[in-house]
């Protein structure tokens, strides 16, 4: 299971029970580690591709709610972010998936 460690002495008893957790589940004791961002927004940008490089989005939508880390509702356009968030993240979504040759 997912935990969240805010003190480092409690990060050890928390790593040995969810290895324990996933080898019983899965047969594979492997977690992975990431930073936890309190409060975070999940806001996805949709691309269409042709394969060769050429891309457009479709807008942002903002999936921040959430139950058991499963998307409940899409609000496009995503409400209250900054215009040059938005469009950053159109330019970065736009350039790497015409790098990839999305399709």
């Amino acid at each position: 299971g997912m935990r969240i460690v805010e003190r480092p002495e409690d990060l050890k008893m928390n790593f040995e029970r969810a290895t324990s957790e996933a080898l019983s589940a899965f047969g594979d004791g492997a977690v992975f580690i990431e930073r936890y961002i309190k409060n975070p927004r999940h806001i996805e940008i949709q691309i269409i591709g042709d394969g060769t490089g050429n891309v457009v989005h479709l807008f942002d939508r903002d999936c921040s709610v959430q139950r058991r880390y499963q998307k409940v509702v899409e609000i496009a356009p995503a409400a209250d972010l900054p215009e040059a968030t938005r469009n950053a993240m159109f330019d970065d979504a736009k350039r790497l998936t015409s790098k990839a040759k999305y399709k």
